[in-house]
């Protein structure tokens, strides 16, 4: 598989209850690694790809136990800074039935978002990459994060590299701070090859509503307007979620191209979910694996959403499965115990 896949962003660790508990109800709390950017390497790795983390993590015994797990499923670290400081941590208390879940963040003045990564050698670290993946989340950690993310990005495009963007627009990270998420998002959309958005993320960045009838109409109008807006953009994608309760939804996808050429996945029912956390990170890894190994666009798409949808299925972020597991979903395997 040609050329590696360089992810920024900060790795991250989730506690939550365990089984459907609300946050404390008992005394006990699970621990997983987690984060947008660490969801998609782990995931591009499990698939075969060659990957790599660049992050700034604590120099204690928190970070290296998420360095380590990082490295346990094959991604490298040689990215990863170690700086004095606290592990950026969310607590998720899940949902059930009609009750959502929440996630309450605690990543201020993590090492992470005081360092920022400003001081990683991007030359040496995108040497041989195919793409650099970064998500919205970094930037709306602060100035000094939104800067950190806006240079990697430039220093790929002057590279060669191409540049895959999850809008992953999180409110409360924004709100936090005094904040320009318009202009901190248009410059980063606007070095991006690949872009994983919604029309509601390129209503925050352009200020232009998009009110056709379909969830589909509103994405491609919201494409039309980012290609019109990106030069760079060569294709936009994203997954359409029907919620019938917080425990059944309906997914499906769809992508348009800059030649205007679209497509569109079947809808697949989610019932009894187990953790829908990661599903998005899962859909852009599984697009991403179908742009290095030279799927056609239609079936890198279904392959991203077939991926999105095996998460769904396993607790904590990341995504385990590997290609024949996905492709098994893609080509209906059947529901019976393997043998």
């Amino acid at each position: 598989m040609k050329g590696r896949v360089v992810c920024f962003g900060e790795v991250l660790l989730r506690l939550g209850p365990p089984g459907r508990q609300r946050l404390l109800q008992s005394p006990l709390l699970e621990v997983c690694a987690g984060g947008a950017e660490a969801n998609v390497v782990v995931s591009l790795a499990r698939m075969g790809h060659r990957t790599a983390m660049a992050s700034v993590m604590p120099d204690n015994a928190l970070g290296e136990a998420a360095v380590g797990e990082l490295r346990r499923h094959g991604v490298s670290t040689a990215g990863v800074l170690r700086v004095p400081g606290r592990m950026g941590l969310y607590f998720l208390t899940p949902g059930a039935m009609q009750r959502p879940s929440e996630v309450l963040y605690d990543r201020a003045d993590s090492a992470f978002a005081r360092a920022g990564g400003g001081q990683h050698d991007w030359p040496a670290l995108l040497h041989d990459a195919a793409w650099l993946h970064v998500s919205g989340v970094t930037p709306a950690l602060g100035q000094v994060c939104a800067d950190a993310t806006l240079a990697a990005v430039r220093a790929a495009r002057q590279a060669g590299v191409k540049v895959s963007f999850d809008a992953n627009f999180r409110s409360k990270l924004w709100e936090a701070w005094d904040s320009d998420p318009a202009t901190i998002l248009r410059a980063l959309m606007a070095e991006a090859d690949l872009l994983f958005a919604s029309h509601r993320d390129v209503q925050v960045v352009l200020g232009t509503r998009f009110s056709q009838d379909t969830a589909a109409g509103r994405f491609h109008a919201g494409a039309e307007a980012a290609f019109a807006a990106f030069p760079n953009l060569q294709r936009m994608a994203a997954t359409l979620r029907v919620q019938r309760s917080v425990d059944h939804h309906a997914l499906s996808a769809v992508d348009r191209l800059r030649d205007g050429a679209t497509h569109s996945t079947p809808q697949y029912e989610l019932a009894a979910i187990v953790d829908r956390i990661g599903t998005g990170d899962a859909f852009a890894a599984g697009v991403l694996h179908g742009e290095l190994t030279g799927m056609a666009a239609a079936e890198g798409l279904h392959f991203g959403l077939a991926a999105a949808c095996l998460k769904h299925s396993l607790p904590g972020d990341f995504n385990l499965f590997g290609v024949a597991d996905v492709l098994a979903v893609m080509g209906e395997g059947g529901f019976d115990v393997k043998r």
